[in-house]
């Protein structure tokens, strides 16, 4: 992979310019980074509305199976808020940082039933060093093995698994939900200097308890189980399905490598095309090379940000990746397939190569 086409010109000290400086001033002065809170007003308007809509659903329809229709919505709903919460936990909502913070912990542990703290943590390693083995915990080995030393580390009682890991991804996401709701409250227990950490227990299980007394009042245990179990299941794979293709089948590389804040952000990053409905689907996130250059920026900026990155890619001969979002599951298929067979050193590569020091 290159990562320069052509020379660039060095400054009076004979040192290369900042050329993510060069395009955070283009950004800034076009306005980018300026908060849209009408347009957030008006998404969290919206998932509240069919909240409460699917909310008086759940009661009207009583004890029926037909109940698991408005458990798919509830999934779809709450992986949205989990888009809210990561958008404020990026301060791109409000300027205040105390509002995002408090914004994104109260959507995060009642919206969804996560911990704030922990996933934070968790997500500020992965935007410092993404898909950097030991470095970024996205590509940590788990269900999943994202090297081919992973996937020989593993079990042998696992191999059938794991040759065939990209076929099961899919079905594996359904288990996601449940994953981060267990790895949110192990943390939980466990941090015990994590901030709010006590709020954040009570809030979680608070919600818990609240939600299934819910569907216990409107349904029999087995259709409450149902409910949820299917929620869980709908959030994980719609989560799982927006994150996947934005970094899975781009270089993985070594623990010792160093590259600048351009090159490491938008080379381990892909784009997704696919107009509005990918837009809203993804959560923004689509927008993958524009988020990881600038986290701050609000959601619906991203989409006008692009062409400029692109073009300053462009000029500047810096690989920039962008697909359609069938092309992208089918590259994360490929991919964890032939890490599953050990088929290909991710280290070995063109790019990774030029970077050795």
């Amino acid at each position: 992979m290159s990562t320069s086409a052509q020379r660039r010109p060095t400054s009076s000290t004979g040192r290369l310019p900042s050329e993510f400086a060069e395009l955070s001033t283009q950004v800034r002065g076009l306005g980018l980074m300026k908060r849209r809170l009408a347009a957030y007003g008006l998404r969290s308007g919206v998932l509240l509305g069919v909240c409460v809509a699917t909310a008086v659903a759940v009661v009207l329809i009583g004890d029926s199976w037909w109940q698991l229709l408005p458990a798919t919505v509830i999934g779809v709903v709450v992986s949205q808020f989990g888009f809210l919460a990561h958008d404020a936990a990026h301060r791109q909502v409000f300027d205040s940082a105390r509002a995002n913070e408090w914004s994104s912990r109260l959507l995060s542990t009642i919206g969804i039933g996560l911990s704030y703290g922990w996933w934070l943590h968790k997500h500020n390693r992965h935007h410092r060093s993404p898909n950097q083995v030991e470095r970024d915990p996205d590509i940590a080995p788990g269900g999943l093995a994202f090297t081919p030393q992973d996937a020989a580390a593993r079990p042998g009682w696992l191999s059938p698994i794991t040759t065939r890991q990209g076929y099961l991804f899919f079905p594996m996401l359904l288990l996601e939900g449940l994953s981060l709701h267990v790895a949110g409250l192990r943390t939980l227990a466990a941090r015990r200097d994590l901030p709010f950490r006590r709020l954040e227990a009570s809030l979680i299980v608070g919600r818990f308890v609240a939600y299934g007394l819910i569907l216990l009042l409107v349904m029999s245990p087995g259709r409450a189980a149902a409910f949820l179990g299917l929620q869980l299941a709908v959030f994980g794979l719609f989560l799982g399905a927006a994150f996947a293709p934005n970094h899975k089948g781009m270089p993985v590389v070594p623990k010792e490598l160093r590259l600048d804040f351009m090159q490491r952000q938008v080379l381990m990053s892909r784009n997704i095309r696919g107009g509005w409905f990918v837009d809203a689907a993804m959560g923004g996130l689509n927008y993958q090379i524009e988020h990881h250059l600038f986290p701050s920026m609000p959601r619906d900026n991203l989409r006008r940000a692009r062409p400029v990155v692109r073009e300053f890619c462009r000029e500047h001969g810096i690989s920039y990746a962008e697909t359609s979002l069938a092309a992208s599951y089918g590259i994360v298929i490929r991919y964890l397939n032939e890490v599953g067979l050990g088929a290909r050193d991710p280290f070995d590569c063109p790019f990774v190569a030029a970077h050795r020091g």
